[in-house]
């Protein structure tokens, strides 16, 4: 179940991202946990997969790609182990004193994404109220309705449901006609 999901869709196909990016990213996943904070003062385990993610991708910029102070080295060579499936472990190629290392770099990385976030959030209060409260009326809201409220515009009403006695014909056939699995009922 999905209490509260935010999901961006890709502009672009990308393989190749940079450091700005990936530290945004950071910040993106570290919202939901703050919004908890400052509009509900208290916490929940909704935001335990974004903490989870945002981690994993800060050790991948400290570990894999290079993006910290410790400099443009990789930790932790990958062996892969193939047996009626794929296996992958990583193997510590480095001291205790550079582990402490690396776990202050993803800290560091963490903390500043959460920074980030905390004063983007507390700086638009007003905009996040009217996002939530459109929620609440809407469900759902789409990029260009986001947009507007972003913009402190109105959103333009929604086209009214179909009335129930408007959609009968589609839920059942016609009298004399026959439903056909798929497609259009058959003639009697």
């Amino acid at each position: 179940m999905a209490l509260g999901v935010t999901m961006q869709l890709p502009e672009t196909d990308k393989h190749n991202y940079t450091k700005d990016y990936l530290t945004t990213q950071i910040a993106i996943l570290m919202g939901g946990r703050l919004a908890e904070e400052i509009f509900l003062n208290q916490m929940s385990t909704g935001a335990g997969n974004d903490i989870e993610r945002a981690t994993e991708l800060a050790r991948r910029m400290v570990c894999e790609f290079g993006m910290s102070e410790l400099g443009p080295l990789t930790f932790g060579k990958k062996e892969e182990q193939i047996f009626l499936g794929r296996e992958i472990s990583q193997h510590r190629d480095y001291s205790e004193d550079t582990a402490i290392q690396i776990d202050q770099a993803v800290r560091s990385l963490i903390s500043t994404g959460y920074d980030t976030a905390r004063n983007l959030l507390q700086s638009d209060r007003d905009t996040l109220v009217r996002i939530a409260q459109a929620l609440l009326e809407r469900e759902v809201l789409a990029a260009n309705e986001l947009k507007l409220l972003v913009e402190n515009k109105d959103l333009p009403p929604r086209p009214p449901l179909p009335k129930p006695e408007e959609v009968q014909h589609v839920l059942r056939p016609e009298p004399g006609r026959k439903p056909v699995a798929g497609g259009e009922p058959a003639p009697a």
